[in-house]
């Protein structure tokens, strides 16, 4: 059986150990691939917001994509997204119990990128 180190421990491990330590965090990018579906979580961890309140905030996006992003991170149960019968119909997203999930996720995101910024800008 070969052994590779697949690990933070630098242990050695079977191929299908390392497989198996990989697929999931290639699911989880899969999932949270692309410049903004982690922006877009981040700001539902504030409150709900309305389609043009998430785009103002991420400045950049295109609304296009917005759009996109919305129906993929919806799609995988990370965000949901409410219909309300006014005229005209007001849409509102907000983050799922599943999306809340990473919060931590994003924590560390948070303090990794500003120790990145600092040691990168100065």
């Amino acid at each position: 059986m070969e052994k590779t180190k697949c690990d933070t421990q630098e242990k050695p491990h079977s191929k299908e150990a390392c497989a198996s330590f990989l697929r999931p965090i290639k699911d989880s990018l899969e999932v949270l691939s692309g410049k903004w579906k982690l922006q877009i979580l981040s700001s539902l961890m504030f409150g709900n917001k309305r389609f043009g309140q998430i785009s103002k905030e991420l400045n950049g996006v295109t609304d296009k994509v917005l759009s996109k992003e919305l129906k993929e991170l919806e799609t995988n149960h990370l965000v949901k997204r409410t219909v309300y019968d006014t005229f005209p119909p007001t849409v509102e997203y907000s983050i799922t119990e599943h999306g809340k999930s990473l919060k931590s996720v994003l924590g560390e995101l948070n303090r990794w990128g500003t120790k990145h910024r600092k040691k990168i800008i100065g």
